[in-house]
């Protein structure tokens, strides 16, 4: 069972606080920060103070910590703070501080209606819906950093999808579905470049807005196949998946077809997994040259895998030096606009940054280091790598239509589709 349930900001500030139970001393979100703040590194999700257990996960730079007396199963904790996440965005559209400050009596509501006395009741947005009174106030969102593709050709701010669902007191409702296809990717490099291990985690995500709900109808691939053993030459491979309970897939083996009843507010339509050679978004490339004991020259090369008509977005590339580092310089490639470096000495972190990499383009960055005392190169590295492609996946993982089992329910839905590939672990050993 839970004790209590509070919510702060990367300050510290306390916005939610529910205590269930009143077994616990007050003040003890002030021990959780002081503890989280000066702890090396990121907190464990799970430590004790004094026979309190803090069990917490931290998103949109806020922290939600559940706090017991018992010695209860973390992962049951976790899952339950998860679905509060999932069911906070779903009705106040997004998880920011600003949106929680604004909506903070729609969000006790929520509390209340998801546990009492510190037990789980109703954890999902379609349970809980049918309770809540309170309508979100909408929070101004920045303009996104990329912009969207869709099945129609119309467009749509990426902003309406971060939206609020429709409560039962709303009295207008935009019938739209979205449909996210994201896909994180992890690589290992050895230092000449080549794949030691890789490996794809993807979703499909989707979010309805659509009045009354209607069974949808997914179609994918036609040349998709599951399992490695089982696939052809050119042919979508997925080494595994699995389907969210809303999702019949009775027809997915044959016509690569997914039923779906889908229910209130965000949901993984399906997760899968890919293990082994793929075209990579990025390699890596280092080049390291001694020039003294006291100077070392490292000479990074990027090249972007994918064509040019796609570009990555907040491409950033960290590189951890030697602890003897005393001063860095950098040596940026030209014409290669909106890029920044900046050398963080007390990490020993040397960052290059580029706001749009083209695709199929070879950028190399010159960092120079000076030493306080020798130090070889083996203490270079390794180096790391983040970005993000809008409009784009490594899998080839595509939505060959999204329908409306039976149309004489819903009148002309909007239907809008993304494809997006992120970063996971992107790391070259030098």
């Amino acid at each position: 069972m839970i004790s209590q349930l509070f919510l702060l900001s990367a300050r510290g500030d306390t916005i939610i606080t529910r205590d269930f139970r009143g077994d616990l001393i007050k003040g003890t979100n002030e021990i959780f920060f002081r503890r989280a703040r000066f702890w090396k590194g990121d907190p464990p999700p799970v430590f004790n103070i004094e026979g309190i257990n803090f069990l917490h996960i931290k998103r949109s730079g806020l922290y939600l910590v559940a706090t017991s007396l018992h010695n209860i199963s973390p992962s049951f904790v976790f899952e339950m703070l998860y679905r509060l996440v999932t069911v906070i965005k779903d009705f106040c559209g997004v998880l920011t501080e600003e949106a929680i400050r604004k909506n903070f009596v729609l969000v006790y509501e929520i509390i209340d209606e998801m546990m009492d006395y510190g037990y789980p009741q109703s954890t999902s947005t379609e349970q809980v819906r049918p309770f809540i009174v309170n309508d979100a106030v909408a929070v101004e969102q920045s303009t996104p950093r990329f912009t969207p593709g869709f099945l129609t050709p119309n467009t749509v701010s990426y902003t309406e999808r971060q939206r609020p669902i429709p409560t039962n007191s709303s009295k207008k409702q935009k019938n739209e579905i979205f449909v996210d296809i994201l896909e994180k990717v992890s690589v290992l490099f050895n230092s000449n470049g080549y794949i030691l291990n890789s490996a794809i985690d993807g979703c499909i995500q989707m979010k309805s807005y659509l009045k009354n709900n209607p069974q949808l109808r997914l179609a994918l691939n036609d040349d998709l196949v599951i399992g490695r053993n089982n696939g052809n030459y050119g042919s979508t491979v997925l080494d595994d998946c699995n389907f969210h309970e809303c999702v019949n897939s009775n027809e997915f083996n044959e016509f690569k077809i997914l039923t779906i009843n889908p229910p209130d507010g965000e949901f993984v339509v399906m997760n899968y997994r890919i293990r082994g050679d793929y075209q990579t978004p990025f390699r890596i490339f280092p080049f390291v040259e001694v020039l003294t004991p006291y100077k070392l020259e490292l000479l990074v090369k990027v090249k972007s895998c994918f064509p040019e008509t796609q570009y990555g977005s907040n491409v950033a590339v960290r590189v951890n030096l030697p602890k003897s580092s005393s001063s860095v310089a950098f040596e940026m490639p030209k014409g290669l606009s909106a890029q920044q470096s900046e050398y963080r000495d007390q990490d020993k972190i040397a960052e290059w940054t580029i706001k749009k990499f083209p695709g199929g383009a070879e950028y190399a960055v010159k960092i120079k280091v000076s030493l306080a005392s020798p130090s070889g190169s083996k203490e270079i590295g390794p180096i790391s790598m983040n970005f993000e492609i809008p409009m784009f996946n490594v899998s080839n993982l595509q939505v060959k239509y999204l329908r409306i089992a039976d149309q004489g329910k819903v009148s002309s839905p909007c239907r809008w589709v993304r494809y997006v590939t992120q970063s996971s672990s992107y790391v070259c050993r030098v």
